[in-house]
């Protein structure tokens, strides 16, 4: 089993990662020959949500090379907190304040390695010291490589034909209001039409708040037979601090797609690029709650 790549994008991935690391505290990592996923499907995540991360190699990396028994797949378990503090180690500092190392940064080096009996993901920094000097750092992530066994039972959400699709405003945008809704309730109602309406709002015993958006975007789906109305509303109740934490990936969204399954769950596509060449996506599966 061998992984070696350099990573050409460290700003995109590191985003990439900071969004990961609010969902779930331990993720799955699958590396294949084209595709790099990152997985969290942990039925405790915040209103039981799932992300189903797919990145292009070609878009984010060089040098890759990978070489396993299981068609040349490598999927491994390890914290994103972790992983996040690598590639911030690694992050140039012209692109993030985050970084303190006082080097230039010219080649990040990720690869699979064993230390110690342990395996770990290791990441070799080589660049400039402020001085001009070279160095070299090295720091290592510790994963758990997973058995083929446990990778098959790895699946995406099965899902209904969505009701409803509709490109969503910029993500920092709703993640403000949603903001100012979280003191005042744990359930957010999602409702969207096929004529481009959509609607978040909250209702409990003391406060109802309705926010509303026109002239969405619908993008075209190919249905068979359908005279479906479409003015009428579909909705799904969803975790409001869900959908909050999902609101993060706003720092890599260029277009942000939602399907509704009416009461069922909502399926976010979160774009890394033009939708038509897009470099990755994030799928977010957010599953229907009981309202209050």
């Amino acid at each position: 089993m061998r992984f070696r790549t350099s990573i050409d994008d460290i700003q995109t991935f590191s985003r990439i990662v900071q969004t990961i690391e609010k969902i779930q505290k331990k993720c799955i990592v699958r590396f294949t020959e084209d595709d790099v996923h990152i997985i969290c499907n942990s039925e405790t995540n915040e209103g039981s949500l799932q992300v189903w991360c797919k990145l292009r190699v070609d878009c984010l990396f060089s040098d890759y090379r990978i070489q396993s028994n299981s068609e040349n797949t490598i999927t491994l378990m390890l914290s994103p907190e972790a992983l996040l503090v690598a590639l911030r180690s690694a992050t140039p500092p012209s692109t993030s304040s985050s970084n303190t190392s006082g080097y230039e940064t010219e080649e990040v080096v990720m690869k699979l390695a064993k230390k110690n009996d342990q395996a770990v993901l290791s990441f070799e920094i080589s660049g400039l010291s402020r001085a001009g000097r070279r160095m070299r750092v090295t720091h290592d992530v510790r994963i758990d490589v997973m058995k083929p066994a446990d990778v098959e039972l790895l699946e995406e959400p099965r899902v209904p034909e969505p009701d409803v699709h509709v490109v969503l405003p910029p993500l920092s945008k709703l993640k403000t209001i949603v903001e100012r809704l979280k003191p005042m309730a744990n359930v957010l109602a999602f409702r969207a039409n096929n004529n481009g309406k959509l609607q978040l709002s909250i209702y409990t015993e003391s406060v109802k708040v309705d926010t509303d958006w026109n002239n969405c975007v619908n993008p075209k789906v190919q249905r068979q037979n359908d005279e479906r109305d479409p003015d009428e509303l579909h909705e799904v109740c969803i975790s409001l601090k869900g959908f909050l934490k999902v609101m993060n990936s706003y720092i890599v969204s260029t277009t942000t797609i939602a399907c509704l399954c009416h009461q069922y769950c909502i399926i976010l596509y979160v774009y890394i690029g033009d939708v038509a060449d897009a470099r990755g996506v994030l799928t977010f599966y957010i599953p229907a709650m009981v309202s209050e």
